[in-house]
């Protein structure tokens, strides 16, 4: 517990130092001013939450702060605190009820979306699961090898086509060879796109539909893999993830190396998903399952 909670601060540590330690700062023994609550609009968007995000926090403080009579920013740093911290949620436990279980993974290109597939794979691996792999990126050689690299060291089967050939055709070969071998999980990767691009996300439509006629019901779970580092820019791309696709939650990758992290709240606040892992290193083991406490301290210390 003591090296999680651990990873989870030195994950953060940019996020930390960046912003919300220039927040508490600003919030020590003085009084509440017209000031007070400039600077603090200021750090909140430079912390990445968005304009929106951000004015919704201020709006609830500054309701606090006149129906509670507070006077001082020491005050007001209390319930900054509990405002933000409520506007995290748990994320849902997993309930897969499916043997396979299918889980199509989807992302702009850069995202960190094929290791994050391959650290997913360990996880369940760990968890005593079995799994097959699906390497529907048919349009990038490279991210079908880097696949099959991953694969051979966690000896797990994938299944892949010739380049260029129809994502497609691969993601339900993979469904219908993981049914016949009655595995846990199929993890499908799928190209990355950017989402401004109408036939690249037709396209990965009709990927999400061929893997349903390969067994009705599937896919079971679509998570969207989220660039950290780009923060609100990659808010404009979940969106379109989510109305293509209907994605079911986020993974955060490169989260350690953002000094972004704030955009974690806007995620929840103007996407209405959850946040189900995050990635705080380059090891296997860095992606974590999203935890709002851990995060929340490692943001703002205890």
């Amino acid at each position: 517990m003591t090296d999680l909670i651990a990873r989870w601060r030195s994950g953060l540590a940019k996020t930390s130092k960046s912003t919300f330690g220039r927040i508490a700062t600003l919030l020590g023994a003085t009084e509440i001013s017209e000031d007070t609550w400039s600077e603090l609009e200021s750090l909140l968007v430079q912390a990445d939450m968005g304009i929106e995000t951000a004015s919704g926090v201020l709006d609830s403080l500054r309701r606090i702060v006149r129906n509670g009579g507070l006077t001082r920013s020491d005050e007001l740093s209390r319930a900054l605190r509990e405002e933000l911290r409520s506007r995290l949620d748990t994320p849902p436990a997993f309930e897969w009820t499916g043997k396979p279980s299918v889980i199509m993974v989807v992302g702009v290109n850069g995202s960190g979306k094929t290791t994050t597939i391959a650290k997913l794979g360990q996880r369940f691996q760990a968890d005593g699961k079995t799994l097959l792999f699906a390497a529907a990126d048919t349009f990038r050689a490279a991210a079908v090898d880097q696949l099959q690299v991953w694969a051979e060291r966690l000896g797990v089967d994938v299944v892949s086509g010739a380049p260029e050939s129809d994502p497609g055709a691969v993601a339900f070969n993979a469904v219908q060879a993981g049914a016949a071998r009655r595995v846990d999980f199929i993890i499908v990767d799928t190209a990355g796109r950017l989402h401004t691009r109408f036939n690249l996300m037709e396209e990965l439509k009709k990927v999400q539909r061929v893997i349903g006629k390969a067994l009705p019901g599937a896919p079971h779970a679509v998570w969207l893999v989220l660039d950290a580092t780009t923060g609100q820019n990659a808010l404009q791309q979940a969106k379109a993830f989510k109305e293509s696709v209907g994605v079911t939650g986020v993974i955060l990758s490169k989260l350690d190396s953002s000094a972004r992290g704030g955009f974690a709240f806007a995620i929840q606040r103007e996407l209405s998903l959850p946040i189900l892992f995050v990635g705080l290193g380059e090891k296997p083991e860095d992606l974590t399952p999203f935890d709002p406490d851990a995060f929340f301290d490692g943001i703002l210390g205890k």
